[in-house]
């Protein structure tokens, strides 16, 4: 079992966080995302993106279909999406808005400025509001149990820094039920050791402003 990723992806991540649940044994294989390894064009010749999943010599692409692959394959311990069918289209729909939508939002925060920016902060809160609604009064966003949809997310909280010191705002301030649960999220062992430091992450992010030439 080989992971190709790149230590501040939170796609890598959440690979990294469901093999940990699972006590899956890996290979991480850190990648130069500007000069590009031949493993990682073999494997996923197509996008030529991280995280690849390579298990048994085969890869597996995409990281929220990654996630399922583990959760299949490693089905006997610590299940991550719902047994019954309604429910398991459900978490997929939610994992699938946080993909579009966080991510987007997060990445014009950093990546653009004045009224841009402006908008891209309005969207992350507004997201962040209808996942709050989501997760109601439940602990985790699948009821009782750490599963898909928090795996999907979590990741992202390790970007939080870097969007606040971009944006000067606080996510806290408006949305403090979800920085409750993912304080509960943290608490797990194979979400802290899996995540990517919050500085680390935001040192990153201010030497890519800069590359960019997005001061």
């Amino acid at each position: 079992m080989i992971l190709l990723d790149f230590w501040a992806s939170p796609f890598g991540m959440r690979v990294r966080i469901a093999l940990a649940e699972k006590g899956v044994k890996y290979e991480y294989k850190e990648q130069d995302l500007r000069n590009k390894s031949p493993l990682l064009l073999q494997m996923n010749p197509i996008k030529k993106q991280i995280p690849v999943l390579v298990h048994n010599g085969k890869p597996v692409c995409e990281s929220l279909i990654e996630v399922q692959y583990v959760d299949e394959v490693w089905k006997d311990k610590a299940p991550l999406l719902p047994s019954h069918p309604y429910e398991r289209a459900q978490a997929r729909f939610w994992a699938d808005y946080v993909d579009k939508k966080v991510y987007d939002a997060g990445k014009r925060i950093w990546t653009k400025k004045g009224e841009e920016q402006e908008t891209a902060k309005k969207d992350l809160i507004e997201c962040f509001k209808v996942l709050e609604g989501e997760l109601g009064e439940k602990p985790y966003f699948g009821g009782d149990s750490f599963g898909y949809v928090d795996i999907s997310l979590i990741p992202f909280y390790t970007w939080f820094h870097a969007y606040e010191s971009c944006g000067h705002f606080s996510i806290e301030a408006e949305c403090p039920k979800l920085i409750a649960w993912a304080k509960r999220c943290m608490q797990k062992e194979s979400v802290s050791k899996s995540l990517a430091d919050a500085e680390k992450v935001t040192g990153f992010v201010v030497e890519m402003k800069k590359k960019f030439g997005i001061e």
